[in-house]
């Protein structure tokens, strides 16, 4: 039987970071071999893909699993993708300095950089995420504030296209992002022949809102989802309920009216809900000063606080972390 010679449509390049996360990598890297070709062949025969490194070492996971680089680095031109593929947030640079090198003469040549898990996180510091909007874990949205606060960055959605710039909260999710990729570059019947094969039922797009349940609040609808996330991650600085209907697309009425139907309380009054609930936290599993825990969510001052915190949990913030021996 004649071999194929079907030139490869869609060229990834991978690049590993000290502790890098193997199951990232392997969904998204196995995504893209069995959309390469008819059921579990894994020929090159749609796709191609490489593991680029600055040496040929041994490069060791988080889990202690260690993968060899199939390629120096070679001319960021001849791929599609360059995907980084993060983990451990250490004290260690993740990659070293030929790495990020590297990453900044694709970006100069214009080729599409993604960040997996972490991965993100090496780009940004490298300069490479400026004028993008970041997607990361729920688990890592805090970190990556502090480190870049001038950078726009979001954890409610699984994954983010940013023109030149994917973003990836790891996990699972790295399948659903490859297989966006193929459904561009190799269409539907490969990403279908990719999704069986892994069990997959379907992928699920950017809009999807990654997996976890916000506090103590239950619900179903999407956007009740993703603005609770919101909620959660600026408890700090409150955002208008204008705002938060701005972000699920909803008008503000349209957004209470979603609450009431669900939640059975507006969003100003779930807020504050998630604002105190953090508060009892920080209050009775942390010795931070009660000025601090008001300013972490949102308060000027001590007195306010104390008044809304008592009407809601029936103890001042003083009384529940030094209650009075009966």
């Amino acid at each position: 039987m004649a071999q194929r010679t079907t030139k490869p449509q869609l060229k990834i390049a991978f690049v590993l970071s000290r502790a890098f996360t193997l199951s990232a990598f392997a969904l998204f890297i196995d995504t893209i071999r069995l959309a390469s070709d008819e059921f579990d062949r894994s020929g090159r025969v749609n796709a191609d893909w490489q593991v680029l490194g600055s040496t040929r070492h041994l490069i060791t996971s988080s889990c202690g699993v260690q993968v060899a680089p199939t390629s120096d680095f070679v001319d960021p031109g001849r791929f599609d993708y360059i995907v980084v593929v993060g983990g451990l947030l250490g004290q260690q640079a993740a990659v070293d300095a030929d790495t990020v090198q590297f990453l900044k003469r694709a970006d100069a040549q214009k080729v599409p950089l993604i960040g997996l898990c972490t991965g993100t996180f090496i780009l940004a510091e490298a300069g490479l995420m400026k004028g993008h909007q970041s997607c990361v874990s729920w688990l890592h949205y805090q970190a990556f504030r502090e480190r870049f606060p001038d950078l726009d960055v979001r954890s409610d959605r699984l994954f983010n296209l940013d023109r030149r710039r994917g973003s990836c909260a790891g996990g699972s999710s790295s399948a659903d992002l490859a297989a966006f990729i193929v459904r561009q570059y190799l269409g539907h019947d490969a990403e279908r022949n990719a999704l069986e094969v892994l069990q997959i039922e379907r992928a699920r797009s950017n809009r999807d809102i990654q997996v976890r349940r916000p506090l103590t609040i239950e619900c179903e609808d999407p956007r009740i989802k993703a603005v609770l996330i919101l909620m959660e991650q600026t408890l700090e600085s409150e955002l208008s309920i204008d705002q938060l209907a701005r972000s699920v697309g909803l008008s503000r009425r349209q957004l209470e009216r979603l609450f009431a139907q669900e939640l059975k309380a507006s969003p100003a009054k779930v807020y504050m809900r998630l604002r105190m609930e953090r508060a009892k936290m920080l209050v009775a599993q942390t010795d931070a000063s009660l000025i601090d825990i008001a300013l972490q969510v949102g308060f000027e001052n001590t007195s306010h606080f104390n008044r809304v915190f008592k009407s809601i949990h029936g103890k001042t913030p003083g009384q529940m972390r030094n209650p009075v021996p009966a």
